[in-house]
């Protein structure tokens, strides 16, 4: 996380996403059928779920894409932060759909119905193949959309996995209860995943410090600088959790040449460089000058 980030980056992010979608939409429709076929809660439980990813890895496949459009007259910084409103409206659909998976899937612990076992085994495998490759194509992804969407397919993994135990040991075992176990635990363990996720989403767009900068030592490392005389007015938020922005005001112990100014600006610069920051913004001022943006906190 943190890196610089480039077109191709985006591109790839965007290629990844893409073909997670794909893999999702046509495994969802096998999925209903199935779980149809099979009567079985839990892959049904499971297919309402992939529904939700497919509606959010088409939304964050669009976020993406709209992400690497440059600045306009509206968005100055540019559409980066698109791609986090795909990551929170993923966020939302997998909550909704979770609490409905639930809502069937407990009455039906006091009373379950049998299922097809043998067939559930069978889509159980080929779940674990699809989402597995799905995983693959996104698991590197370093944006925050990418993020959570590699949680989603890593959850449909662990969750076929769990399908696929319980299918092997109702082959075996008279334990319909299996099925609408399975179903409600895969919904909490989405459910407490995604309110993890939603707080790292949170924090970006209610611009919190990133959790991989540490601001006490970039104002100690800038201190360290003969030349300055204190560090103040200083910002520092992300635009889609992976590429962050500094605003700082540096106050002089002397009135600098512009030439002396723009080489210590350099040197700034490499060190905020390994901060993990990748916009800077900078304000020079004089000893006796004083600063309005102290007035404003």
């Amino acid at each position: 996380m943190g890196h610089h980030h480039d077109h191709g980056h985006h591109h790839h992010a965007e290629g990844n996403i893409k073909a997670a979608f794909f893999l999702n939409l046509a495994f969802t429709i096998i999925e209903i059928i199935g779980g149809l076929y099979t009567n079985s809660l839990a892959i049904l439980s499971d297919a309402v779920h992939d529904l939700g990813d497919s509606l959010s890895l088409g939304l964050s496949w669009y976020f993406q894409k709209l992400s690497k459009k440059g600045r306009t007259d509206t968005f100055s910084y540019g559409y980066r932060r698109f791609s986090l409103l795909g990551a929170l409206i993923n966020t939302i659909v997998l909550i909704v759909g979770s609490i409905l998976i639930l809502t069937h899937a407990i009455p039906e612990l006091f009373n379950p119905s049998h299922t097809d076992a043998k067939g559930m085994m069978y889509l159980a495998i080929l779940g674990v193949i699809v989402n597995g490759a799905a995983v693959f194509k996104v698991r590197k992804g370093e944006t925050l959309n990418e993020k959570v969407v590699s949680l989603h397919l890593l959850e449909d993994v662990l969750g076929w996995v769990a399908v696929l135990f319980g299918a092997i040991v109702m082959q075996f075992f008279d334990v319909p209860i299996i099925d609408p176990l399975l179903s409600v635990l895969i919904s909490l363990w989405v459910l407490w995943n995604v309110v993890k996720n939603l707080r790292k989403s949170l924090l970006v767009l209610l611009q919190g410090i990133p959790e991989d900068v540490n601001i006490k030592e970039i104002h100690a490392k800038l201190e360290a600088f003969p030349e300055v005389k204190e560090i103040h007015d200083c910002h520092i938020w992300s635009m889609d959790g992976a590429y962050n922005v500094l605003t700082i005001h540096v106050k002089l112990n002397q009135n600098y040449s512009l030439d002396s100014q723009a080489l210590l600006k350099s040197k700034f610069r490499k060190i905020l460089a390994h901060e993990f920051i990748n916009h800077i913004t900078m304000e020079f001022e004089g000893p006796d000058e004083k600063c309005l943006g102290e007035a404003e906190g």
